[in-house]
């Protein structure tokens, strides 16, 4: 990754008891800052700590767990060498070459001599890239590896720099007290004397040279050979590049392209273009190293290769996501997302998608100035400026236009509209080429459809289109944008440069006025009170935008017509993954679902941190309004009802927005969640939990529907948080076993739980399963409903639950399709009539013969009017002897529900069934009007009986009572 290891790189102003990594074991021991140690022992210390400093990762990297070092997860980068009469090919982008001109070098090998007659020289190699590229990762790389002996072998001394401390010193200094001051151990090394040739065993690496001053100009930087003589940095710096100062040291340098030409091409031995990563199989390595090494032995490992082979068939079509991910940076970006998607640890810190797309742009743009001079010939007065705030106002406002009118690709006109259309003075047209060369490519790259350009331009016949290399990253920027307030309108924009001009006269006023009204007391005077009423004025304004903030987060949370079915998580999965299988018919208008997630996500503290060093300040002031507005706005939308993936989105924006006031607030108003059919993942299970652990201990959700989400053991663990905020729970039709009813029976058994309803149907519980289930029905006191529909139950799983019914409060039971006897049938309904709350059983769907049947629902009657036997409701079929069931039609809309997820031949027997109890009570009756009835019921079963027939079996409501 391009800029992944720039914090680590400033580490070199560290001190060394900052670190805590362990030396490896091939180094001696040896005092870390002896200054009389022999060269020998000295050298042993330099390599030494720079090992520990350069083996440290940075804080974003800790989001994989840990797991990684820098010799296991590098893969070496493309990087092609470029002579220097080469002339203007030296600054192509990396996204410009279509294919390497000649085969990739490593640094080492662009440190041999081409001739014999530049040995008394040492070299002077420039290696330069865009952002993005992995030019500090290769010199993190190398570093570590000379200390190691497995690279650089030939230079016995390697001292990095970093450019952005040595261009941050004041003070002048000489070669060897620059040195000193960052490796103390150094002092007075004899290979930094000067003396013969024996500078020819060292190796300067300056790392980020267009964050120095240089100007090679003589009369500008004085000559100087002497090592010992105090310089200003820039000037050592220059001295070393022209080969006045230690001439046999070898001197490597990276930079970026915009700052190539302040070294004169004729103090460049080569230069070498780093180009990410061209093609797919170091892609794939990349990838392999950060999703892999993580996992262990047994399933995650399974799932983690799966994932990396779905990621690789989907960077082998050639699509956007190859193209962007030529940069290193965003192969982290894709791993840091799908590690997010599929590895979620709820032991592990909060991590959310806004702050991994915030730290992703801190790792690359932390600390970085925009500079102004390019040329040596200009005078260099860099304003600093900071990229990250110049990247927002002109990507930024290119995102938000295409966000607000639904555009994902653009053309060049729009791009000089938007990038550079308001430039006016010279020092804006120098910023503008500098972040044109340098940056812009790192953002939006062009429209790629299968590996060709698109066939679709955006203004004039065969205008090539831009798009933003990452989708989501377009999203990003458009809600940076308008959270950082930069969208004002024409009348805020005026209004606030009045209000801060009359705010500061009116002071003054106001001094002069006091002092005029003791000599002339004249009324007329209090009109210049009016003044203070400008920056009350403002401040309306301001709020109404940030009102306006809000409201426009909620209208785009809540728009269906773009939600493709499907939530927002699974939209940025599948722009990773691809989609495998017929492809979706999507609308004509881009989704950009988000866009007011990140908004919210942007208002969290933590992210609001990494923005200020970014030089991006979101005030506290402003999180406050927009939050009051969005308080009111998403409880007015939730009012109306959310189709499922509109309030999975919900929970995703709560969850980044990490504000547990707003959403404690929002929950109050929420009464019923209900996620059937959506593919629960564990970070969507973590996120309903987090999200609901938020609300008081006395809320509750009067529903939980979770049917249909694909849940296993291993998410339901993850849920158990959840559960205990619910009052009906239905996990159906998911993929729950025997383990899964360990769970659940803790559950019950939690004193905080208060579930009243549990549904379980299509769940392979088994006999086993439902045992362990039923040992918290003695002490459970909530339950009133349990539904065990098509859960492996058996008769002795039927008996073992007729024997605890006695024991638990139960109102009503259902054991429909359980592959239940007449006699395990009547025992259960026996246990239900001496139960004293049980009214209503389901017993349908069994191989209960016609005889179980009717004795099944004397059963359920009592025997005489003044018996103390309860009156059981025994729904086993649509008929009861020769009259309909009252109960027909709840009986036969369970079968249209779920038959097409049944055993389609075991339904039809049990329609067929009822179609010969319905024939045989039709002939029994006398009235017309009952056998009326009894045709109107069977026409209905011989519906559900050709809809399963023909595999098209749509939702209950087809039948009518």
């Amino acid at each position: 990754m391009s800029s992944l290891c720039r914090n680590v790189l400033t580490v070199w102003r560290w001190r060394v008891t900052t670190v805590t990594v362990l030396p490896v074991a091939r180094f001696h021991r040896s005092p870390l800052c002896s200054t009389t140690s022999e060269p020998g022992e000295s050298l042993e210390i330099h390599k030494r700590q720079l090992f520990l400093w350069f083996s440290h990762l940075p804080q974003e990297e800790k989001q994989f767990g840990g797991y990684f070092s820098p010799e296991t997860m590098h893969v070496d980068p493309l990087i092609l060498e470029r002579k220097t009469d080469e002339g203007a090919g030296l600054l192509s982008s990396p996204l410009q070459i279509q294919a390497p001109l000649r085969s990739s070098v490593t640094v080492e090998q662009l440190f041999q001599p081409a001739d014999a007659g530049t040995v008394d020289r040492g070299l002077n190699v420039v290696l330069y890239g865009a952002v993005g590229t992995g030019k500090s990762t290769v010199v993190r790389k190398l570093v570590l590896d000379w200390c190691t002996g497995t690279t650089m072998t030939n230079f016995k001394l390697l001292i990095p720099f970093s450019c952005e401390d040595l261009g941050q010193l004041s003070k002048t200094a000489s070669l060897r007290n620059l040195v000193t001051r960052k490796y103390l151990h150094l002092k007075d090394h004899p290979l930094l004397s000067g003396e013969g040739d024996k500078a020819k065993d060292v190796l300067f690496v300056f790392n980020g040279m267009e964050k120095m001053k240089l100007d090679f100009r003589i009369g500008a930087t004085e000559l100087c050979s002497d090592p010992n003589e105090a310089l200003p940095p820039s000037v050592v710096v220059v001295n070393l590049l022209r080969k006045y100062l230690l001439p046999e040291a070898n001197i490597l340098v990276t930079t970026r392209l915009s700052a190539l030409e302040r070294i004169p091409q004729k103090y460049v031995s080569c230069y070498a273009q780093i180009c990410g990563f061209k093609d797919a199989d170091r892609q794939r390595a990349y990838f392999t190293s950060r999703l892999l090494q993580q996992c262990g032995d047994g399933a995650q490992k399974q799932a983690a290769q799966t994932l990396v082979e779905m990621l690789y068939c989907n960077l082998q079509r050639e699509n956007q996501l190859a193209a962007a991910c030529f940069l290193p940076s965003y192969c982290w970006l894709t791993c840091a997302t799908l590690h997010f998607l599929h590895f979620t640890d709820t032991k592990a810190p909060i991590r959310t998608l806004t702050g991994i797309y915030t730290s992703f742009l801190r790792l690359n743009f932390g600390g970085e100035v925009l500079g102004s001079g390019t040329g040596r010939d200009l005078p260099i007065q860099e304003q600093q400026n900071s990229l990250m705030l110049y990247v927002v106002r002109t990507v930024g406002k290119l995102a938000f236009d295409g966000v607000t009118y639904k555009r994902t690709s653009f053309s060049e006109k729009e791009l000089e509209q938007w990038i550079g259309g308001e430039t006016k003075t010279d020092e804006e047209l120098r910023q503008l080429a500098v972040f044109r060369t340098d940056v812009l490519d790192f953002f939006l790259a062009p429209c790629v459809v299968r590996g060709k350009r698109s066939p679709e331009p955006a203004g004039e016949l065969n205008e090539r289109c831009y798009v933003f290399a990452v989708p989501a990253m377009q999203e990003y920027l458009a809600a940076l944008y308008v959270v950082l307030g930069e969208n004002k309108s024409a009348l805020e924009k005026l209004t606030k440069q009045v209000s801060v001009a009359i705010g500061q006269a009116s002071e003054d006023v106001n001094v002069l006025m006091n002092i005029l009204s003791k000599f002339i007391p004249l009324r007329i005077f209090a009109v210049f009170n009016l003044l203070k009423l400008i920056p009350k004025f403002f401040e309306k304004i301001n709020r109404q935008n940030k009102s306006g903030i809000a409201r426009t987060m909620a209208a785009e949370l809540f728009r269906t017509e773009d939600s493709y079915n499907e939530d927002v998580l699974d939209q940025v999965e599948q722009s990773l993954l691809g989609v495998h299988g017929p492809q979706p018919q999507y609308s004509e208008d881009q989704p950009f679902e988000l866009y007011p997630i990140f908004m919210g996500g942007l208002l969290h503290y933590g992210n609001r941190v990494l923005l200020q060093q970014l030089g991006c300040s979101i005030q506290s002031t402003t999180v406050a309004q927009i939050t009051q507005a969005l308080r009111k706005y998403l409880v007015r939308e939730l009012s109306k009802p959310q189709p499922p993936e509109e309030l999975m989105d919900l929970l995703v924006l709560l969850y980044e927005f990490q504000n547990p006031r707003l959403t404690a607030d929002v929950l109050a108003s929420i009464r019923s969640i209900r996620l059937n059919n959506i593919r629960m993942t564990p970070l969507k299970c973590f996120v309903l939990s987090s999200v609901l652990s938020c609300a008081p201990a006395s809320y509750y959700l009067e529903e939980l529907d979770l049917s249909s989400c694909l849940l296993t053991r291993d998410l339901l663990q993850i849920l158990l948080p959840a559960f205990r905020h619910t009052r009906n729970l239905n996990l159906q039709f998911n993929s729950l076993g025997p383990e899964s009813c360990v769970l659940l029976r803790d559950l019950l058994l939690d004193p905080q739980s208060s579930i009243m309803s549990l549904q379980l149907c299509d769940n392979a519980l088994l006999e086993s399963g439902v045992c362990v289930l039923l040992e918290a029905l003695p002490e459970n006191q909530t339950l009133t409903h349990l539904s065990l529909m098509h859960t492996g139950l058996g008769d002795q799983g039927a008996l073992e639950l007729a024997l605890r019914l006695q024991q638990h409060g139960l109102q009503e039971l259902n054991v429909a399709y359980n592959n239940i006897g007449d006699d395990a049938a009547l025992a259960l309904v026996d246990a239900c009539r001496e139960h004293p709350s049980i009214h209503t059983i389901h017993l349908y769907l069994n191989p209960l013969t016609d005889v179980g049947k009717k004795s099944l629902y004397i059963r359920g009657v009592p025997s005489s009017p003044s018996s103390s036997d309860r009156q059981v409701r025994v729904l086993a079929s649509v008929t009861e002897g020769s009259d309909i069931s009252v109960d027909w039609h709840p009986i036969l809309s369970v079968i249209r529900e779920n038959a097409s997820s049944w055993d389609h031949q075991r339904v039809k027997q049990q329609l067929q069934v009822f179609l010969r109890d319905l024939e045989g009570g039709r002939k029994q009756q006398q009235s017309l009007w009952k056998r009326l009835h009894f045709r109107r019921v069977e026409k209905g079963v011989r519906q559900t009986l050709k809809m399963l027939e023909e595999s098209s079996v749509p939702p209950s409501s087809g039948v009518s009572k």
